[in-house]
């Protein structure tokens, strides 16, 4: 018995020692395929961001040109104070801050606006559609170069025709204008993309709910604050973090339309640190300043994602 017993057991132990061999080649297996797939991946991921990212922050407290790394000296933490007292910096961040603000707002409502009309039962909302989306597809420099001619020339042939004192504006001639100038372009480039996001969340809502709060009693300003925003937050989420991430990086508008003029009124912050790093030759003082725009735009977007999120509901 006790020999039985023994050769079922020494039977158990081979079969669960094959058993764990199996799931260890299995595993193996496993992580030689995901190597074969993400391998590639990853090996650009790590040399084109990671090694580049990790590297800006020696750059950070160097003197450097940008070309010639034998002549890089450090010095500690003097860009970091040369950003202190560097009045462009500061001012090229209040210009990206109200740029952000007053572009997320507009084009989110706008976005939201279109939205809700090219939900209704429009005959041509598909075209409609497709239009509002199309400015997204042009890249932003061609864009930027189209809106000059339109603002330089278009407007000022309407104006001598139409006396209208809106198209007579120095659109690019003055800061106040030029910042608008850069708003109505970005809000028009934008507002598009974030509608189809809108139009998607806004067609998974339950139209039995809707009825449900229709014969509640629900007004139509009631109906969007009590029922159509909690449903759509996770799509608010979603644009709220687009727009601020690609207002606060807005450069390629920035280039081509008014290259921060006049002056530096209209420049960037990422303009700021194109201008420092490639065109002044200071990459090691443009380097750190784009840490710190990194660091800054790291909090905000996180810090609206999580606020926003906490809002959010489910039908």
């Amino acid at each position: 018995m006790r020999k039985a017993l023994g050769i079922q057991e020494g039977w158990e132990q081979s079969v669960n020692r094959r058993s764990a061999v199996k799931r260890a080649l299995v595993a193996r297996k496993g992580w030689s395929q995901q190597i074969v797939f993400l391998g590639p991946c990853l090996l650009f991921f790590l040399t084109i961001v990671i090694t580049p990212f990790i590297l800006g922050f020696y750059y950070s407290s160097t003197d450097w040109n940008g070309l010639d790394l034998n002549k890089a000296v450090w010095t500690g933490s003097a860009n970091w104070s040369r950003i202190l007292h560097d009045d462009n910096f500061w001012h090229s961040l209040n210009f990206t801050l109200r740029f952000t603000v007053i572009s997320v707002v507009i084009a989110n409502i706008l976005a939201l606006v279109l939205a809700f009309l090219l939900m209704g039962a429009l005959k041509t909302k598909n075209v409609l559609r497709t239009v509002f989306f199309m400015p997204n597809v042009i890249g932003g420099i061609l864009l930027g170069y189209i809106w000059q001619f339109i603002f330089t020339k278009g407007f000022a042939t309407i104006g001598d025709l139409t006396n209208i004192s809106f198209f007579e504006l120095p659109w690019l001639g003055t800061p106040n204008t030029g910042f608008w100038g850069l708003v109505i372009v970005f809000v028009w480039q934008t507002a598009g993309y974030m509608m189809i996001i809108y139009i998607a969340s806004l067609a998974g809502i339950p139209k039995d709910l809707i009825e449900a709060a229709k014969i509640d009693g629900a007004r139509p300003h009631q109906l969007f604050t009590s029922v159509y925003v909690p449903l759509i937050m996770p799509a608010i989420t979603i644009c709220l973090f687009l727009t601020i991430s690609n207002a606060f990086k807005m450069f390629d508008l920035n280039l081509s339309l008014t290259k921060g003029g006049p002056g530096t009124s209209t420049q960037s912050l990422a303009y700021n640190i194109y201008s420092e790093a490639l065109i002044n030759n200071r990459y090691g003082l443009g380097t750190a300043k784009a840490l710190l725009f990194f660091a800054a735009v790291s909090i905000i977007t996180i810090t609206q994602v999580l606020i926003t999120k906490r809002k959010e509901v489910s039908a």
